[in-house]
């Protein structure tokens, strides 16, 4: 295969240029947003107890948010647009949001990096990343979308195994932000409202097919 070839074979390849717009833009609100922020926080938040360990499926978002976008970038295209687009959107409107709305937390806890290797990793944590610009958690929102396209998949709908395996990641991922303090619940709340919205947005043009087929059902 040639690289004319190579080009229009994996010319969706263009949507990863969203990098370009995101990274720079979260990074400047890293720098920027260092005080004066409103401070995201409800009552059950304070009922909810460290617990270094979920550093563990926190970090392992990196890599179920990255396979997830390489797998349906090679093996199921339809379903890569329809991932990246619920991403790559519900990213925006969140650093929108954190620009127009600078918010972050106040509860992270001392952490002491010799108890043993989880917190040291969280201390580390703490370190490269701000308590600001938490709301609606990214984490839990992309975790969501993965798990839809996972679930929405053709290719993988047989996979009782992975589809199981992708939903308890998920929602150990959505834990560990508030088990790890480095987003309020409310955060998470946000996100699950936002990816609901919009699934509406993204999936509906599957949803028209069925409805149809269901209006001339009850016509005949």
């Amino acid at each position: 295969m040639n690289i004319k070839q190579l080009l229009t074979k994996y010319r969706h390849a263009w949507l990863f240029s969203y990098a370009l717009v995101y990274l720079p833009w979260f990074l400047y609100l890293e720098k920027t947003v260092t005080s004066n922020y409103h401070i995201m926080h409800i009552a059950i938040d304070d009922y909810i107890p460290f617990n270094e360990y979920f550093i563990v499926p926190y970090l392992l978002w990196f890599g179920y948010v990255a396979i997830s976008i390489c797998y349906f970038f090679f093996y199921d295209v339809k379903e890569y647009y329809r991932l990246c687009t619920m991403l790559f959107t519900g990213m925006t409107i969140s650093l929108v949001i954190c620009t127009v709305f600078p918010n972050g937390t106040d509860f992270r806890p001392y952490i002491d990096p010799g108890k043993n290797i989880f917190s040291f990793i969280v201390k580390g944590l703490y370190s490269a990343d701000t308590c600001t610009n938490v709301f609606p958690s990214i984490h839990v929102y992309n975790s969501i979308c993965v798990h839809i396209a996972v679930c929405r998949s053709q290719r993988l709908k047989n996979n009782t195994l992975l589809r199981a395996g992708s939903f308890i990641l998920m929602i150990l991922i959505c834990l560990a932000t508030v088990f790890l303090k480095q987003h309020s619940a409310f955060d998470g709340l946000g996100s699950i409202a936002m990816a609901y919205i919009m699934y509406q947005f993204v999936y509906s043009d599957s949803l028209v097919p069925k409805r149809k087929k269901v209006s001339e059902k009850a016509i005949s």
